[in-house]
């Protein structure tokens, strides 16, 4: 058998366990469901929000995103949308998104997480987010001032 096939076929399988990953953390954050959010993580993973909180491990960032769910994002909707997947090695991949979080309909994608994802027990689980605000009119103002700080297009 052709071994390009296999890796294309295992590229493929991982890939759509990554986005089935992903699309469960973003179902469990509709829920509002802390404990959900916190099992797709690795107990000793470590979540860095865009205020610049630090959570570790999955069960710390499954109670504090209950509590926060319980208050401050109560009905909040997170939307995520995939902009990159590279993987090192076969049980690692680093995953770049664009998302937000929103009450209605979301007004744009304003924030970025840079996942890194790891085979763990047979399954793709999250070691790692950080998570950052976007500031469109800084980025803009740096390329127009220092266009060699513009990043090449994809």
């Amino acid at each position: 058998m052709n071994t390009t096939a296999i890796h294309a076929e295992t590229a493929e399988t991982d890939i759509a366990a990554i986005r089935s990953l992903l699309q469960q953390s973003q179902d469990a954050w509709n829920r509002g469901d802390g404990a959900a959010y916190g099992e797709l993580f690795t107990d000793d993973a470590t979540d860095v929000t865009y205020v610049g909180t630090v959570y570790h491990g999955g069960p710390e960032i499954g109670r504090a995103h209950q509590a926060l769910f319980d208050s401050f994002l109560k009905d909040s909707q997170l939307a995520i949308e995939i902009v990159d997947i590279r993987f090192y090695g076969t049980d690692t991949a680093v995953v770049v998104t664009r998302g937000d979080v929103h009450k209605g309909k979301p007004k744009k994608l304003g924030k970025l997480a840079t996942y890194t994802l790891v085979r763990h027990g047979g399954r793709w689980r999250i070691a790692a987010v950080q998570k950052t605000q976007r500031k469109a009119l800084m980025e803009a103002i740096s390329f127009k001032f220092q266009p060699a700080t513009k990043p090449a297009a994809h």
